[in-house]
């Protein structure tokens, strides 16, 4: 075991539909539901054993090092929480007393909208499953994940990221209260292609806080306020929507449905879309988009656009005009996934 590096690697994910159905107290409630599909962006854990007693994590994107004992709680303060929060709980549920060191690396920072941190949680707990040789189901490692940002770390969010990253693919997935099903879907190859083709991912600039605007449709909906009730019930049965719309290989209405959920994300609460966001939506609306949203709790990071058969080109530079980066990408089918490689 010493002489093996540990990798693991978990697709981050475009979330078409439902996103916010997935959230306490919601989901206990009446039940969740989201469309979503992973992409070729990744995060990247490699685990290397030490013989010593130290834990040393490095962060690539962050150029951050950091240094403990083997024994050492790893103090929570607002610098890679969200990994200490992991291997905290490995260390005390699994008594590892052998050295370590983690490096890890995400195609795409916190707040962009594509599920990054949930998937560097899951990327994580696959390399020790891995190293550990622990016999944990891809359900068994996505409520571990939702269990350490939500219960250990008490970051406000959701289940379907974790979710994504540990099945990858196109899914779609119910919550309802402890239990959660995710359903895969069996596309023909002919729409999946299409559906790549008129899909535009944008970065549009910024980030969101996706806890501080989930905190703020926890509290509009447990204050009873309506619309933000209403809306998320709208979205659930878009979710439901989108899912017959791709098996059926019906894309305009996908398309059509996309605008619909956008809409109601937007009654979610506030800080959901901004000046910004509703400038570019209404410019890739006018150059051929059918719809498109926010990927993610919204305020920034990653949109996308779904344009008409013949109009992909013409939102792309329509977008481009407006200053949004257009990212290459493809879907990919495989989840969470780990190997071993000797050390040099």
């Amino acid at each position: 075991m010493g002489g093996m590096i540990t990798r693991s690697r978990v697709p981050l994910r475009i979330s078409f539909g439902g996103g916010g159905t997935d959230v306490s107290p919601y989901c206990d409630e009446y039940g969740g539901a989201v469309m979503n599909a992973t992409i070729d962006r990744y995060a990247t854990v490699s685990l290397f054993p030490f013989d010593d007693k130290t834990i040393e994590i490095e962060s690539i994107d962050y150029d951050t090092a950091l240094k403990y004992d083997v024994d050492q709680f790893l103090a929570y303060d607002g610098h890679l929480d969200l990994i200490k929060g992991v291997v905290n709980y490995m260390r005390k549920n699994y008594g590892i007393g052998q050295g370590f060191r983690l490096r890890i690396h995400n195609d795409a920072p916190p707040g962009s909208g594509l599920g990054s941190s949930s998937a560097v949680c899951v990327a994580l707990i696959g390399a020790f499953k891995h190293w550990l040789n622990m016999p944990l189901t891809p359900y068994e490692v996505a409520e571990l994940a939702y269990r350490i940002e939500r219960e250990e770390l008490n970051i406000r969010g959701g289940k379907q990221d974790q979710y994504a990253a540990a099945f990858g693919g196109f899914n779609f997935i119910e919550f309802n209260g402890a239990n959660t099903i995710v359903n895969p879907l069996r596309l023909r190859s002919d729409v999946v292609y299409e559906l790549h083709h008129r899909l535009i991912l944008a970065y549009v600039g910024g980030s969101h806080d996706s806890s501080r605007i989930l905190s703020s449709q926890i509290r509009d909906m447990t204050s009873g306020r309506r619309e933000t009730l209403q809306s998320l019930h709208e979205a659930k049965e878009l979710a439901v929507a989108m899912k017959a719309a791709l098996v059926t290989g019906n894309l305009d209405d996908f398309g059509l449905l996309l605008d619909r959920a956008w809409e109601s994300k937007k009654r979610f609460t506030e800080g959901i879309t901004n000046q910004r966001i509703d400038a570019l939506y209404e410019r890739a609306k006018s150059a051929g988009a059918l719809g498109g949203k926010v990927s993610g709790a919204g305020g920034g990071g990653f949109m996308f656009f779904f344009a008409e058969a013949d109009k992909r080109y013409a939102v792309a530079e329509a977008l481009q005009e407006e200053g949004a980066q257009i990212a290459n990408y493809s879907f990919t089918e495989i989840g969470l996934h780990t190997w071993g490689v000797r050390h040099p």
